[in-house]
């Protein structure tokens, strides 16, 4: 086992296995643009030593990630009081450029997920290629409730129409047994076992070559294209755009402003939990 050294992530190769391990545990794992821009860096290290044939990124602490880093900072202010349809686009189609990456990593990648996989979350999770998940992790995407849409909008092409609608115009969680059920996940396990049954996956696949691993890959993911991933993304991009302007929105960024991320929240979930 060899590691090589991140701020925010550590990275680890077992065999002919890579592991990435976001590491803000005190954050859980909330993706900040230097998490972002580590996790990429480290994939795409991984794709290129010729030693590594499957990759696994995984989250410490409690979760796996609990989504896009909202902590209200001055400079999220600013960005803010100054956004455009246009310039909340670019800064979108830049993230979504980001884990599009993943997707077309030349070599198998496996999703880790416990604890909380929610919002931003689940889409660095839906850009890899599978998804092993914890039974009882808590997965989907709160933020449709008063924030926006799911930029990548990948729902669509893992659990079809109706679920995607189901979760996506409610917010609510599901855990690992039901996302496996419904197509999220391929497999749920007791979380005791997650490390162990996700190894011996990634472990499975590093036994063949990486030209025939990068072929079939591209097979199924050209497979995906032709079903219109790519504009639905750019659609999906410009719809949570204009979203993020919808009254619910700026109410909410009102909130977390004045009264803090905690009371924006509450007044974001508290109807739901009735």
């Amino acid at each position: 086992m060899t590691s090589i050294s991140y701020e925010y992530l550590v990275y680890e190769t077992i065999d002919r296995v890579a592991r990435i391990t976001m590491n803000r545990p005190e954050k859980l794992n909330a993706l900040s643009m230097g998490l972002q821009q580590e996790i990429v860096q480290a994939a795409k290290t991984a794709e290129s030593d010729p030693g590594i044939h499957a990759l696994i990124i995984r989250g410490s602490g409690r979760a796996f990630s609990a989504g896009y880093d909202i902590t209200p900072t001055p400079e999220r202010g600013e960005q803010q009081a100054t956004r455009t349809i246009r310039n909340d686009i670019s800064r979108m189609e830049d993230m979504v450029e980001r884990w599009n990456t993943l997707w077309k990593l030349r070599i198998p990648t496996i999703a880790q997920v416990h604890g909380f996989c929610v919002a931003g979350g689940t889409d660095l999770a839906l850009h890899c290629d599978m998804i092993v998940v914890a039974e009882d992790a808590r997965i989907g995407f709160t933020p449709v409730r008063a924030m926006g849409a799911p930029p990548t909008h990948m729902w669509l092409y893992s659990v079809g129409p109706q679920w995607a609608k189901r979760l996506l115009l409610t917010g609510d969680l599901i855990d690992g047994s039901k996302a496996h059920e419904i197509g999220w996940a391929i497999e749920s396990v007791p979380a005791a076992d997650l490390d162990d049954t996700v190894l011996k996956l990634a472990t499975r696949m590093s036994h063949i070559g990486k030209d025939l691993l990068t072929a079939n890959k591209y097979i199924v993911n050209k497979g995906v294209e032709l079903m219109g991933r790519t504009l639905l993304q750019q659609i999906a991009v410009e719809h949570d755009a204009i979203a993020h302007l919808a009254p619910e929105a700026l109410e909410f960024n009102k909130i977390a402003r004045e009264q803090g991320l905690k009371a924006a929240l509450e007044w974001r979930d508290g109807p739901f939990r009735q």
